[in-house]
């Protein structure tokens, strides 16, 4: 099957062809020009002998270099002459020795690192960052992208992906030794103290705020026969030294109930990680949780609203994340332009990238050369292939011409003195 080839660009076609044209009616013109000379000096003596002579070698050369030139694409005047025709006939060896060329010569591990380092990636990619508007355009693009992508995700398969993936998953891999490990690492290096605090100064603003609240709830508990001014005197009380406790753990920093706290969630790890009670009832309660039906309804919501404020601030040009985004990358831009060393890694890992790029696909990427070439038309590829070096190729008959008349002249020298 035959491949119809297209041609990029009409405009550069044309161009080439009109010089080909001029090339070609250059070396005829000096065919004709030598053929006259010829002719008019025939069976001259002296000066005019010498210029017979070139002109009669400056024809057989012209025409010499014509045929060969010709051969290449085509049967010279029609005649089917052996080896002529090349292009047509063996396109598929000229795919097979491009792609070997190619292969040899562009795609070894030296040259690829060597333009990748003369390319000097890194250095470039960060003078262009460091425009505002390289910046913004960069996050412009990449929003559109990601909004794009997160409006065709739908329900549906955010739903079959938590059913048929998420949740067998996790149901099948054990959690506490996952957990276990997490939560010694968290208690080690006091992670969690930070969120101790938070929750520590909220429960105190909630107590200070919700006094009337914190009375009901302590109230329902009292008995049916106290007396509701004493229950409110005890309630009241509860209330003051509730507040006193939660202000005097979140202020102090080596508070018992913080280290209570501490040594309450190292057992926890430990007896996750080695007892086997424990890992049961983790493993029970994962599974309760996991299998719940909300579980699958609780985590759409959550996609749901997610997607819904990413894509709220992926909207907005003058929002918080896409400024956000525009400053890092200036700032990762201005680092790259400072920093040679960050250069030099980032230009190593480009490297090693196309390395390992053309390692694992470098034959399929020069396949494409003989897949091509093998699915032309042959006359066309000819002519095609004509268009592009042709011109040059007349150069060729031109100086066969001028070479020619030379070598005429200089064996008529020759000739002449050993007479």
């Amino acid at each position: 099957m035959s491949l119809t080839m297209v041609t990029p660009d009409a405009g550069l076609d044309e161009e080439r062809r009109r010089g080909l044209r001029r090339m070609r009616t250059l070396a005829v013109s000096l065919l004709l020009f030598a053929a006259l000379v010829y002719l008019l000096t025939l069976e001259q003596d002296g000066f005019l002998g010498f210029v017979n002579a070139g002109a009669e070698a400056s024809m057989v050369g012209a025409i010499a270099d014509w045929f060969a030139v010709t051969a290449l694409f085509r049967h010279p005047l029609g005649v089917p002459v052996p080896h002529t025709a090349l292009v047509p006939k063996r396109k598929e060896m000229l795919g097979r020795s491009l792609q070997e060329f190619v292969g040899e010569n562009f795609l070894q591990e030296e040259i690829l690192r060597d333009r990748v380092r003369m390319a000097r990636i890194s250095e470039r990619v960060g003078a262009w960052l460091t425009k505002p508007e390289h910046s913004r355009r960069v996050v412009d693009e990449a929003s559109s992208v990601l909004r794009a992508g997160l409006s065709r995700i739908r329900d549906e398969d955010m739903v079959s992906l938590v059913e048929e993936a998420l949740i067998p998953r996790l149901v099948a891999e054990p959690i506490s030794p996952v957990a276990g490990s997490l939560l010694e690492e968290i208690v080690k290096d006091g992670a969690h103290h930070g969120l101790v605090d938070l929750a520590l100064a909220e429960a105190h603003r909630w107590l200070v705020l919700n006094e009337e609240t914190f009375t009901e709830v302590v109230g329902e508990r009292a008995p049916w026969w106290s007396p509701p001014a004493i229950n409110e005197r005890v309630t009241h009380r509860l209330h003051i030294e509730a507040v006193r406790w939660v202000e005097d753990i979140r202020d102090d920093p080596q508070h018992h109930a913080r280290a209570a706290l501490d040594s309450m969630l190292a057992q926890l790890a430990d007896d996750l990680l080695h007892d086997p009670d424990t890992q049961e009832r983790a493993e029970r309660l994962k599974g309760r949780v996991l299998t719940h039906p909300q579980m699958v309804v609780t985590a759409t919501s959550l996609w749901r609203a997610f997607r819904r404020a990413l894509t709220e601030s992926l909207q907005d040009p003058e929002g918080l994340l896409r400024q956000r985004g525009v400053d890092e990358l200036a700032k990762f831009g201005a680092q790259l332009s400072g920093d040679a060393e960050l250069r030099a890694r980032l230009d190593g890992y480009a490297a090693d990238l196309v390395v390992w790029s053309v390692d694992r696909y470098g034959d399929e990427l020069t396949a494409v050369i003989t897949h091509t070439i093998d699915r032309w038309d042959g006359k066309e590829a000819a002519q095609r292939i004509e268009l592009y070096v042709g011109r040059d190729l007349q150069f060729i008959r031109i100086n066969g011409t001028i070479v020619g008349g030379l070598v005429g002249v200089l064996i008529h020298t020759v000739s002449v003195t050993v007479r």
